[in-house]
């Protein structure tokens, strides 16, 4: 069988499973660019071996300069599909498990302040009608990023029957199609009250299918048009931070641990199946963490006075 024809049915059976959109997208972009590579060097897939992946990497550096993490997905997705394949029985190995890439430590993103938030959060509503509606939309658009710490996608998809008023929960539906519940807090609340009372204005279809977020034509509001307001609501404060949805989302999980320091919550209000990958929000306070040793560790106890 063609390779193509296995990545088409290796897809389809990720489709099936429930992958979200975008991961399929990467999945199909990765081994295709391989499959293609393979064709370039009329190499067989049976035939491929640690050295083939080690000349596309190379490759993909040279002519795209992609990153650790770029390439690093790229062959966690070749593995998979490689994997499959040799599961299937379309081949008798997989090179791929031969094959490592070394891992750089992941980067944190970006930090902001709790005063910077509020003043970004908390600034005044630009004059005219209809810059002011626009505002009262961002607004609440940065106060459920920021409440509840959801992604750009969680808050585009966000919908009308996702929200639990009288608990403040939002139901969201995040990477892989998982869904978990989050609270939201008392000023994302009266924010989504007052934005809701907008909505009609704006030709939005009051019913519980439709998007939470929408444009003056009553259309949801695209990702990157939500970035781009996110970013501009930043400028409007006049605070110098390059403002995006991922940095709000980082900042819930920074700002939820320094004050609780229950990563377990923090971790399943952030949706990380891993909670590896919610410590690297963590920002050790070594005060407290001293305090903490200093308050627990048998060694660590004061000597008593009759000592």
């Amino acid at each position: 069988m063609h390779p193509n024809e296995l990545l088409l049915i290796w897809l389809k059976e990720r489709e099936i499973q429930n992958q979200s959109k975008h991961t399929l997208q990467a999945y199909e972009r990765d081994v295709a660019d391989f499959l293609s590579f393979c064709q370039r060097n009329s190499l067989a897939l049976a035939d491929v071996e640690a050295t083939d992946l080690r000349q596309f990497m190379a490759e993909k550096v040279e002519q795209q300069g992609l990153s650790s993490s770029s390439l690093q997905r790229m062959l966690s997705s070749i593995r998979q599909f490689m994997k499959w394949a040799e599961q299937a029985n379309y081949l008798s190995f997989n090179p791929a498990d031969d094959f490592q890439l070394k891992r750089q430590s992941r980067p944190l993103p970006g930090m902001v302040d709790i005063e910077t938030i509020n003043q970004i959060l908390d600034q005044a509503a630009p004059e005219g009608d209809v810059a002011e509606q626009m505002w009262l939309r961002d607004k609440t658009i940065l106060e459920l990023l920021y409440s509840s710490g959801l992604r750009l996608a969680e808050i585009q998809e966000l919908r009308i029957k996702d929200i639990d008023f009288s608990r403040q929960l939002l139901r969201i539906t995040g990477k892989g199609n998982k869904t978990r519940i989050v609270p939201f807090g008392s000023k994302a609340k009266d924010s989504l009250m007052v934005w809701l009372q907008v909505y009609p204005r704006w030709n939005g279809d009051f019913v519980p299918e439709a998007h939470v977020f929408i444009t003056q034509k009553g259309n949801p509001l695209g990702a990157r048009q939500i970035e781009n307001r996110v970013k501009l609501q930043a400028q409007r404060a006049g605070v110098n931070v390059d403002l995006h949805p991922h940095l709000l989302r980082h900042c819930f999980a920074s700002h939820m641990l320094s004050n609780s320091r229950d990563l377990r919550a923090v971790q399943e209000m952030l949706g990380h199946s891993n909670l590896t990958t919610t410590q690297i929000y963590t920002h050790v306070d070594f005060d407290h963490l001293a305090q903490i040793y200093d308050q627990a560790h048998p060694r660590a106890q004061q000597k008593s006075k009759s000592d």
